[in-house]
């Protein structure tokens, strides 16, 4: 993968699409989650959130290796 794309003529760090990918798949799991009153279970839902988002996104920045 490229160190920096370039998006209207600036250029952005390459895992930036890896940070939205994950933040979109953030978004949907909190939707699921949050539909079918899941947080309840949880102890912390905002932790809860912010370690799915390090796994997701730590696992997409891995496949770049």
């Amino acid at each position: 993968m490229p160190r920096e794309i370039a998006i209207g003529g600036a250029l952005v760090p390459g895992l930036l699409l890896w940070f939205l990918l994950a933040v979109a798949l953030l978004l949907l799991f909190d939707w699921v989650v949050g539909r079918y009153g899941l947080y309840r279970y949880v102890w912390h839902p905002a932790l809860l959130r912010l370690a799915f988002f390090v796994c997701i996104f730590g696992g997409l920045a891995w496949l770049t290796l």
